[in-house]
């Protein structure tokens, strides 16, 4: 690559990658056609994904994803970073707007794409699940094996709550972007 490439451009990049192929397409592989890290492939898609594209992360690389249908009048992505210690503040910024926290997603170097169904809706809730994060015995949230980034798909009543959730998470430092 001659010059070095916004992360607008990069993230255009990747999604022209994927239209085009016909197989999935690794991190290691645009990282290497784009001369950046590997991480900072895995964070643009987060973000891609946070923003609406529907991006699978497999075992071996990236494709792009068919639209499933939706249980909510609006649904939308979010990327997140934060400590164990921010997790509760988290998911009741989400559920506090009338949201549904509907399902946790890493992307893990060695199984791809890994997420937990949670719906959580009410602060009740959250702390019910808050109960087994701080209890259970060799447990943690799947966040903990990438550093706190994750996403989390949220359903909700339409896109100004949405807003509303993004605007409220970057408040407190836990949006991505």
């Amino acid at each position: 690559m001659d010059r070095e490439r916004s992360a607008e451009e990069r993230r255009q990049y990747i999604i022209s990658a994927l239209e085009k192929a016909h197989s999935p397409v690794s991190a290691s592989s645009l990282a290497g056609e784009l001369s950046v890290s590997r991480q900072i492939i895995v964070g643009d898609v987060a973000i891609l994904r946070a923003s609406g594209r529907e991006i699978l992360a497999t075992p071996r690389g990236y494709i792009l994803e068919l639209s499933k249908k939706k249980d909510f009048p609006f649904t939308g992505m979010i990327a997140c970073r934060h400590t164990k210690e921010q997790l509760r503040p988290e998911l009741y910024t989400i559920v506090d707007f009338g949201a549904t926290v509907i399902d946790v997603t890493i992307e893990h170097a060695i199984y791809g794409e890994l997420s937990g169904k949670l719906d959580l809706s009410s602060r009740y809730d959250v702390d019910r699940f808050m109960e087994k994060v701080e209890n259970e015995r060799n447990s943690a949230p799947i966040s903990t094996l990438t550093g706190g980034a994750h996403l989390h798909s949220i359903g909700c009543k339409d896109e100004a709550v949405f807003q509303m959730i993004k605007n409220a998470l970057r408040e407190l430092g836990i949006l991505m972007e």
